[in-house]
């Protein structure tokens, strides 16, 4: 079975790979900033963490699902995600700039840590799929005890009554540290967050330091967990691979509960 990713992100394939599937990379070609202002304008207002990669992560699976790969139509699930960090209210994307990552880093610091945000979307485009493929639209799905710190139910909700953030609408609060996840016809669509905690003796020569090796312009909050910058987060709580930029017990869970499909079956064996 095979898995699309709506990503050219080395951190994300390797994250799947690790676990033993290798999806196909598929450029979306989202315009992130268009996205956004468009969605914030008809709202009215700024978008929360959760709605912002909620947003993006599905705006990344539908460009993708409704593309020709090589000539031919997709056959397959597509996953789309997007990542933002949220300082004392302030979202952190990338900062692209060497000094407004330094900035960032500063304030990062000062705060202690902050809240990173998963927008994960999964979009069934099985040539195959069956009537009965999509999560039934009468119950919720459970799939667990529902422990703490355990992924939430999938809730099924209506398509057309998220207004202008479409499904990722129907997102809702998500405290930091915990996820949601919400389904609707061939979508299924979560939130993940961790909170992470940054060494407190932190100086700027090694900010500087960091900021020179070009790593952190790139990414969201400007810090990569899997990288130079691991030394210097101190403690994460929720699934460190969400702070990557995927996080895998969510995705496992929306396949599983959304539509069905064992981890396993991605499998590239």
């Amino acid at each position: 079975m095979r898995l699309y990713l709506a990503s050219t992100s080395p951190a994300r394939r390797a994250l799947l790979a690790q676990t033993g599937i290798e999806p196909v990379l598929v450029a979306p070609g989202v315009d992130e900033d268009a996205a956004v202002a468009a969605a914030s304008a008809a709202l009215g207002r700024d978008l929360t963490g959760p709605e912002l990669v909620g947003l993006l992560a599905v705006a990344k699976a539908d460009a993708v699902a409704d593309a020709r790969i090589a000539g031919s139509p997709v056959d397959g699930f597509v996953f789309g995600g997007d990542s933002a960090f949220e300082v004392d209210g302030v979202l952190y994307g990338k900062p692209h700039d060497p000094e407004v990552a330094r900035e960032r880093w500063r304030q990062m610091l000062a705060a202690g840590g902050g809240t990173l945000w998963s927008g994960h979307c999964v979009v069934d485009r099985r040539l195959d799929r069956g009537p009965d493929a999509a999560l039934d639209s009468t119950t919720d799905r459970t799939g667990g005890a529902g422990r703490a710190g355990t992924v939430p139910p999938v809730r099924q909700v209506d398509p057309s009554g998220g207004g202008a953030l479409g499904v990722a609408g129907h997102l809702g609060d998500v405290e930091p540290g915990g996820s949601t996840l919400v389904a609707a016809g061939d979508h299924v669509v979560a939130v993940d967050s961790a909170v992470l905690t940054f060494a407190d003796d932190m100086d700027s020569e090694e900010i500087d330091a960091y900021v020179a090796t070009g790593e952190p312009l790139e990414v969201a909050g400007a810090f990569t967990i899997d990288g130079r910058a691991a030394a210097y987060i101190t403690r994460i709580d929720g699934a460190p691979s969400a702070v990557v930029g995927l996080s895998l017990p969510v995705l496992r869970s929306m396949l599983l509960r959304g539509f069905g499909v064992a981890w396993h079956d991605l499998w590239s064996l």
